[in-house]
């Protein structure tokens, strides 16, 4: 069946290629790994609270995995105190300056 609509739609076929499976958290992501769902929050960081529960709504939505922005110093520092909290793992997403990315490190 699935032959049949490639043939009426072919832009429908989806080839993946091969990649190298990594796992952020437990999450995997590449190789034969299904298709993951992430998200990312538009609360301010620096809102402790409301950051987290987004985090955990999304997750319970079905979200695998959130990015949290961290635009900068304030935001690094609340990062450190949010990824506790959150039953995902956090990617955070980073822009504007190198220090933000040692400290989303430093901060887990």
């Amino acid at each position: 069946m699935q032959d049949k609509i490639n043939e009426i739609r072919p832009y429908r076929a989806i080839h993946r290629r091969k990649s190298k499976q990594i796992f952020v958290g437990n999450v995997a992501i590449g190789g034969d790994a299904p298709i993951v769902v992430q998200s990312m929050t538009n609360t301010p960081t620096t809102d402790i609270s409301a950051t987290i529960q987004q985090v955990n709504e999304c997750a319970e939505m079905g979200a695998e995995l959130m990015r949290i922005s961290v635009p900068d110093q304030d935001s690094s520092a609340a990062l450190k105190q949010i990824i506790p909290f959150c039953s995902v793992p956090i990617i955070a997403d980073i822009h504007f300056h190198f220090r933000r990315a040692i400290e989303a490190a430093q901060a887990g």
